[in-house]
């Protein structure tokens, strides 16, 4: 339909990167995209750390579970919910802010996803290839350590962004019918039938990819991760950086 739309339905996570920096001015603005993003309540709650110490991303490939691509990147960033910034400013005003509310955190964390995703399509839009790192979530207590994270500040994701050394295909998604819904929640009754055949499809995509290595559908992809990527420490670690606490 449009440039904007193409590169958005084209996306795929790129793991291996050329060796080579990225041009003068591009992550300011990839950067000044995000902060382009919508901001619930304009609290613009989202802080982003530029790693660039090789023990440091040496650090983060080992926390996030031998990541490689994250030293090969040209660039890896980690973005943050940031509520100290505005508890700060709050001060100057002689006002004392209570900014551990759930819904507090919430908005700071959706404001993160939003920012994030407008600096992806920014970066695609240049021909660079990016990989989101949710594992750095594997210990954030480590993560806060290596960035010097202050309470209400928690480390949400980390991005790999770099030019492309690879050119996989793009891994297929959910029908639009099963996830878009008519008035109501559950109304298209033909959802499973149409997971069935998504399945099948996922399953043809991985053992492709693969080479036959991996033998999975995406219901029994879900399966394994309600099993084991559960992270039980999230809560007690967020509540100790302040967030989430009422």
């Amino acid at each position: 339909m449009n440039s904007t739309i193409d590169i958005l339905k084209n996306h795929r996570s790129i793991r291996k990167f050329v060796d080579r920096p990225l041009e003068e001015g591009m992550l300011n603005e990839m950067i000044f995209a995000g902060q382009s993003a919508s901001t619930s309540s304009f609290i613009q709650s989202c802080s982003v750390i530029r790693v660039t110490e090789p023990s440091a991303r040496n650090k983060f490939v080992a926390l996030s579970g031998g990541q490689k691509y994250i030293e090969s990147a040209a660039e890896f960033l980690v973005f943050c919910a940031d509520l100290e910034r505005n508890r700060t400013r709050v001060l100057t005003k002689d006002v004392e802010a209570d900014f551990s509310w759930a819904e507090q955190g919430l908005a700071a964390t959706v404001d993160v996803a939003l920012f994030a995703q407008n600096v992806v399509t920014a970066a695609e839009s240049m021909g660079l290839g990016c990989c989101y790192i949710g594992g750095i979530r594997n210990d954030p207590d480590a993560v806060v350590e290596i960035l010097n994270l202050p309470a209400l500040v928690y480390p949400v994701f980390g991005l790999c962004i770099g030019y492309p050394d690879q050119d996989p295909d793009i891994k297929p998604r959910l029908p639009t019918s099963v996830v878009l819904h008519q008035g109501q929640y559950g109304v298209n009754k033909g959802s499973s039938l149409e997971i069935d055949t998504y399945d099948a499809q996922i399953k043809s995509y991985y053992h492709e990819r693969t080479g036959g290595k991996l033998d999975i559908d995406w219901s029994g992809q879900m399966a394994k991760q309600a099993e084991s990527q559960s992270r039980p420490f999230m809560l007690e670690f967020l509540r100790k950086q302040g967030f989430f606490q009422k």
